[in-house]
């Protein structure tokens, strides 16, 4: 039987990068968005995932769309993509947006895992958590976002440890990625390549190598990998920059 992927954020640059190779993998694609429109998917559900965590009857709505869209194919993987980056520090970021902040990047995961647990456990599936690497080294103004990343990364372990060996719970930590608006922030090509010589690798991410590696981790190929963070980092996360 064919097997179904759902997929939050579907219409950032990652998120594109996922339904193309999951699509790839032969898999029939179900994704959201708070966009109205998409075409990279074989159904599309628009959510704000924010009323979504707060309105029990948009998560009825959202279930229900799910049955029916997939159309009788198993739900095997859940890839919790969706994200938002506000900036702002200790002195001047507000509770309303670091609010926001954990309600899209961390409420909203678990509340889908939970709301899919079912279908999951029925396929014995897997839930992939996108991430940052800001989980493990940040910088300033990234107070909500590194944090509610952080915050993915103790889900990621604990749903790993409480639904053993029912559902595999990973996550994936990208570093710097070729997104569209990675770019548009990067113009300047100076610093462009700056950024680029900060990775031991030589360069940044392309979102394609950030979706194959979820590929992998949906996979039977990864069926003894669970509670996992993997650093997709190009080994900036461990390289120190002392003055020589």
């Amino acid at each position: 039987m064919e097997q179904c992927v759902l997929i939050t954020g579907a219409t950032g640059g990652i998120g594109k990068a996922l339904c193309k190779s999951f699509k790839k993998a032969g898999y029939y694609i179900i994704a959201t968005d708070i966009l109205q429109d998409f075409t990279g998917a074989d159904a599309y559900y628009s959510m704000d995932l924010v009323e979504f965590v707060a309105n029990e009857t948009q998560k009825k709505s959202f279930l229900k769309f799910i049955k029916k869209s997939s159309k009788g194919k198993k739900l095997t993987t859940l890839i919790n993509n969706a994200a938002v980056q506000i900036l702002g520090g200790v002195s001047d970021i507000t509770v309303s947006d670091f609010r926001k902040t954990l309600e899209v990047n961390v409420m909203a995961p678990f509340l889908l895992m939970q709301s899919l647990l079912p279908m999951l456990e029925e396929s014995k599936g897997s839930v992939i958590n996108i991430g940052s690497i800001h989980s493990r080294a940040t910088k300033p103004k990234f107070l909500a976002y590194a944090t509610s990343k952080t915050a993915l990364k103790g889900l990621t372990q604990a749903a790993s440890v409480d639904l053993g060996g029912h559902v595999r719970v990973n996550n994936i930590q990208p570093a710097a990625t070729a997104t569209e608006m990675l770019m548009e922030g990067f113009k300047d090509e100076d610093k462009l390549d700056e950024l680029k010589k900060y990775h031991p690798i030589g360069r940044i991410a392309e979102p394609l190598e950030i979706a194959d590696i979820a590929v992998f981790l949906a996979s039977d190929k990864a069926s003894f990998i669970t509670g996992v963070s993997l650093n997709a980092d190009g080994g900036i996360g461990v390289r120190l920059y002392d003055p020589e």
